[in-house]
């Protein structure tokens, strides 16, 4: 069990989320019983009679102009459909942020992977056989593999602050400036179940589709586009699903489409469920990046100016690329107060598989870059890495690089203190210290193994960026049915995260209530209202604070009329009237300006913060890492239910482990090389580090509950607090995720190397640290 309480001299830390035998325990996961008894029925556990089984012919080739689709004429092709664009009666296209990517490719194909035909079948080894005898003739066009030579842009954005220009112009003789470059890479979601979804026709010509799913109007919106039906005549339900972590949130609307065309083509019910495999090669990934960044500070440990450029890229199509950009822009200057900053963020098209979202959504990989220079510039200064935080991160009354006046909330340096005295730092930095004075004086390692600790600091805008949330304009609703009880009615998607548990929590609170007496409604499109996407660690803040003020709003009325408490009369009042429901809908909040194409103002409604500290063991034979613990920090408003929290922050956690240290995934010619279970490597049990889950609570005003987002920021410290440690222990700096073992290796190599060449400068070893490497420039 994570550990969520820190205790000082005198009893509880002031504001630290606290469990225990006087703490109120929380309400018992609403999900938890039927998972854990095995008897949750995921979409691919549904039993459809006379369902069929669907297949997607996929490209083979990175590029390439399509010049026909031929069935083999050697095949039985009786008892099978075949769906081509030609098929489709809307538009070819799925629906989105930009409508460049079809349902089905009908001239060129620009990647491995890309869906051309659709197959459907009575049994699964005829629709997989049927696939295997469609044959595409293709003309091959030369492919575009690296963003930096793409000349295709999705979105283009420029952060600007003061005068970066000038103020590296005038920086003094004894100023330095330190530049680095950062690259990340691909990620892959690896939710625990793969995509899935069914599709029935119904006798109105419509279509009803069940799946996995995290946003159930993103696929309603594109159904409903590609087969040219009404709202009326489509329908979204969302099953039981096994994680999503982003990955969940565009990609089924292309699947819902294949599937319901196969279901219209067929005349019945039509099943898509990928296996491992196809889940991996097909799907959305995170956008890799190279970051770059060129600062200057003063002597004293001034931050002078900020100077960031950020590449990702976006693969063959749009999909969410511009809005993970921007995400990317806003966080790529860290959490800290500088006075000049200039932030030049692109997103390129390439021949390769789409990338989207996933959790952290563009702040994992500009997270990495700043946090692993700020250390980089720590050890230049000869400052310990929270020292210099301490000095530079943002506290009320900063102004961020867009612009925004933080009024309140500022936890930098609350998660700072508290990961530094939870994972007691800089003892920790000291033995290793001791530990490298021992192997130099004895001309060699201190052993095969080295140990170092990381630090890293973040922080995470809660919701969606900008004027985003009140062009979303959510709705969410409350219901006090005729028997009494109390409905909640969202379609925020329960993906593993808690949501049901939580929202209905939330009202049970604002009524007065037991929350055994407040069911959770299905995320059904037909039953639920739009109350935006499960994304953007939005749904206990935006989503909740909705449901929050509608509870309000029907206890104030049923009180009002009956003189009684709420919990006292209701059901009464409710056999007598019969059902009250109550919407609403956000109306967004006052005071906040943001220019879209300036990209300046208040980004967010409200940030998080986090930090954390990482210790690792470094095999200095083979370059293995092994991350032995992780102490993690976050600031999330209030904490709503502490198990929950925990489960969030343990998770992302362990997510942005496996990014730092094993997770890759390798291409050739666009084609992913290692898409399977046994050559993408994912952190098991074995390989969990001890996590130590904290919270702490600053006021918060961004919700009427008080409390922010939490899902995404555990994702975005962890990975540089690792590579902070790998330095701590071995010296060498790792520039490039994921640090493997061949990367480790080579760094310590190149680290020996430059040493051999270079006298160390007096005071670095004492320091901690080592000279001036490449792309350290010093001034």
């Amino acid at each position: 069990m994570a550990d969520l309480l820190v205790r000082e001299r005198g009893g509880s830390a002031p504001g630290t989320s606290e469990t225990g035998p006087s703490a109120p325990r929380p309400p018992l996961r609403r999900e938890g019983p039927a998972k854990l008894a095995g008897v949750a029925r995921y979409t691919d556990d549904i039993v459809v009679p006379g369902a069929w089984y669907g297949a997607t012919v996929r490209s083979g080739e990175a590029h390439a102009r399509l010049l026909g689709i031929e069935r083999d004429p050697a095949f039985d092709w009786s008892a099978v459909v075949l769906v081509t664009a030609a098929d489709i009666p809307g538009d070819n296209v799925v629906h989105l942020m930009a409508d460049d990517q079809p349902a089905l490719a009908t001239d060129e194909l620009r990647h491995v992977g890309e869906p051309v035909a659709l197959v459907a079948a009575a049994d699964p080894g005829t629709a997989r056989a049927a696939r295997d005898h469609v044959r595409l003739r293709t003309e091959p066009l030369p492919p575009v593999l690296d963003p930096a030579a793409s000349d295709g842009a999705f979105a283009r954005y420029e952060i600007v602050k003061g005068d970066v220009d000038a103020a590296f112009a005038a920086l003094a003789a004894d100023d330095i400036v330190v530049e680095g470059v950062y690259r990340t890479g691909h990620q892959e979601q690896l939710y625990i179940e793969p995509q899935a979804v069914i599709a029935v026709p119904r006798d109105d010509g419509g279509v009803t589709v069940h799946g996995s799913i995290q946003c159930p109007y993103y696929v309603h919106a594109a159904v409903k586009r590609a087969l040219a039906l009404d709202d009326a005549r489509v329908v979204v339900v969302q099953e039981e699903t096994g994680g999503g972590f982003g990955g969940k949130e565009e990609y089924p609307s292309g699947l819902a489409i294949h599937a319901a065309l196969l279901a219209r083509a067929a005349g019945r019910p039509v099943r898509m469920v990928y296996d491992r495999h196809e889940d991996l090669a097909a799907t959305t990934k995170r956008h890799p990046a190279l970051v770059t960044h060129r600062t200057a500070v003063g002597r004293d440990g001034r931050l002078l100016a900020q100077d960031v450029d950020v590449l990702m890229d976006g693969g063959a199509y749009c999909t969410l690329s511009p809005v993970v950009l921007s995400r990317g822009a806003i966080h790529a200057a860290g959490p800290y107060a500088c006075p000049n900053v200039r932030i030049r963020a692109r997103m390129m098209a390439t021949n390769t598989p789409p990338n989207g979202a996933f959790r952290g959504f563009g702040a994992p990989q500009v997270a990495f870059a700043v946090e692993t220079h700020v250390n980089r510039i720590a050890e230049r200064l000869g400052l310990s890495p929270a020292e210099l935080r301490r000095r530079w991160a943002y506290r009320e009354g900063d102004v961020t690089a867009t612009g925004q006046l933080l009024r309140e909330g500022a936890g930098a340096g609350e998660v700072l203190e508290r990961v530094v005295a939870a994972s007691e730092f800089e003892r920790a930095r000291a033995r290793t210290r001791a530990a490298r004075e021992r192997a130099q004086r004895a001309g060699g390692a201190d052993g095969p193994v080295a140990s170092g600790i990381g630090l890293a600091l973040g922080w995470h805008g809660a919701g969606f960026t900008g004027s985003g949330e009140s062009r979303l304009a959510s709705v969410a609703s409350v219901e006090l049915a005729a028997d009494g009880r109390v409905h909640v009615l969202s379609s925020s998607a329960e993906i593993g995260q808690g949501s049901r548990t939580v929202l209905a929590q939330l009202v049970a609170e604002a009524l007065g209530v037991g929350d055994d007496l407040v069911d959770v409604a299905p995320t059904d499109t037909s039953l639920v209202p739009d109350s935006g996407p499960t994304v953007a660690s939005r749904t206990t803040m935006v989503v909740g604070g909705l449901l929050v003020v509608a509870a309000e709003r029907l206890r104030w009325e049923v009180e009002a009329q009956t003189g009684g408490a709420f919990a006292e009369t209701s059901a009464e009042w409710a056999a007598a009237h019969g059902p009250v429901r109550v919407n609403e809908r956000y109306g967004g909040r006052p005071g906040i300006v943001w220019d879209e194409a300036a990209h300046h103002g208040d980004a967010y409604p409200a940030y998080s913060w986090g930090a954390a500290a990482a210790e690792v063991d470094v095999d200095l034979d083979t370059g293995e890492v092994a991350v032995r613990s992780v102490v993690a920090v976050d600031e999330i408003g209030r904490v709503v239910n502490p198990l929950m929290a925990a489960g969030q922050i343990e998770g992302g956690t362990l997510q942005a482990v496996g990014y730092a240290t094993i997770e890759e995934l390798k291409h050739d010619g666009g084609r992913p090389l290692n898409d399977r279970l046994a050559t993408y490597l994912v952190p098991t049990a074995v390989d969990a580090p001890a996590i130590t889950a904290l919270t702490a609570t600053l006021p918060s005003t961004a919700a009427p509950h008080g409390a922010k987002g939490l899902g995404e920021l555990p994702a975005d410290v962890a990975a540089p607090a690792v590579i902070a440690a790998i330095h701590d222990a071995v010296g060498a700096w790792i520039t490039e995720l994921p640090a493997t073992p061949e990367r480790v290796l080579a760094a310590i190599r190149a680290l020996e190397a430059e040493r051999g060449r270079t006298a160390p400068t007096q005071g670095s070893e004492a320091a901690g640290g080592r000279p001036a490497g490449p792309g350290e420039a010093g001034r």
